[in-house]
């Protein structure tokens, strides 16, 4: 059974306890948390509370996730682009067009199955659907993550993501030509209301925060660099649609008009973090895949010859 943690935040104060768990675990629809709540397997402080609760700042809520009913992970021998390991964590440049774990319509051909074969031990925390993930990134995203190998590696490292201290750059392209060269786009993010597969900037959404820089103005598009300060589902996807400069490939967030190739130019290039045991600031930095420089190559040799 996987074991799902969250402390309220103050922004969090004085919301249902139901719409707080389905806008925090965004996987769950707001019937599944009233099936889960009926079933008590969501506690608060130790307790079983009504899904009409307010929470309070420092608040601990659980959730209990059932394993899906016959459902069996199973190791398979899929190369890994490794860029660090030990015996508390793996730093893994994912590949474009992997799921990270496994989930409707994937359950093989995953970075967790790929690792279940890679690695000996796994943190345990997230159930088996989810051994050693502490964040993700989207499918057709490449970049750098790190898994935790063991329960200790990975409360410590999700304490650093709640606590905004690791270091996360993405490289991108964008459609349209931004008007400031840098900036801070600072827009709440939740379930887009109409559409339960796609986010959205929401007010009572969760705090978002992202900073852009432009890099290179490309004809119509612009490279650019974000760096997160929050991590939310889709964020920067969500946050440069938001500000009228969707991802170019990004065919849920801009338009359905493919550029280059369907799935978004996102790459997660730079992760920086406090190593769990030795406390030593570790940080990793991955080339850009071959599709995503032949693209820029591409719009350079169109709009800067």
């Amino acid at each position: 059974m996987e074991t799902l943690v969250y402390v309220v935040q103050e922004e969090d104060e004085g919301t249902r306890l139901d719409k707080l768990i389905a806008t925090v675990f965004t996987e769950f629809s707001r019937n599944q948390v009233k099936k889960m709540m009926d079933e008590e397997l969501v506690e608060v402080n130790k307790r079983i509370e009504k899904p009409s609760y307010r929470v309070n700042r420092g608040d601990v809520i659980v959730v209990k996730v059932k394993d899906p009913i016959g459902l069996d992970v199973q190791p398979e021998n899929i190369p890994l682009d490794v860029y660090y390991e030990d015996e508390d964590v793996i730093v893994i440049n994912k590949p474009s067009g992997m799921v990270v774990h496994p989930a409707n319509g994937h359950f093989t051909g995953t970075l967790v199955n790929a690792l279940l074969y890679h690695c000996d031990d796994l943190s345990g925390i997230n159930g088996i659907i989810r051994p050693g993930i502490v964040h993700r990134i989207d499918k057709d995203t490449s970049g750098l993550l790190v898994m935790a190998k063991n329960d200790d590696a990975h409360i410590s490292l999700a304490e650093q993501f709640k606590e905004k201290v690791t270091k996360r750059i993405y490289y991108a392209i964008c459609h349209g030509n931004l008007l400031h060269p840098e900036g801070t786009i600072d827009a709440p993010i939740g379930r887009d209301k109409n559409d339960r597969t796609k986010m959205a900037v929401v007010p009572g959404g969760r705090t978002a925060i992202t900073h852009y820089k432009v890099i290179e103005y490309l004809g119509p598009y612009t490279y650019i660099s974000c760096q997160l300060e929050t991590g939310r589902t889709h964020q920067i996807r969500v946050h440069m649609s938001y500000i009228g400069h969707p991802l170019v490939g990004d065919t849920k967030y801009g338009p359905k008009r493919v550029v280059g190739r369907e799935g978004q130019y996102l790459h997660a290039a730079v992760l920086g973090f406090y190593h769990p045991r030795t406390k030593e600031f570790m940080e990793f930095e991955a080339p850009l895949p071959d599709y995503f420089q032949e693209f820029l190559e591409k719009l350079r040799k169109m709009y800067k010859s």
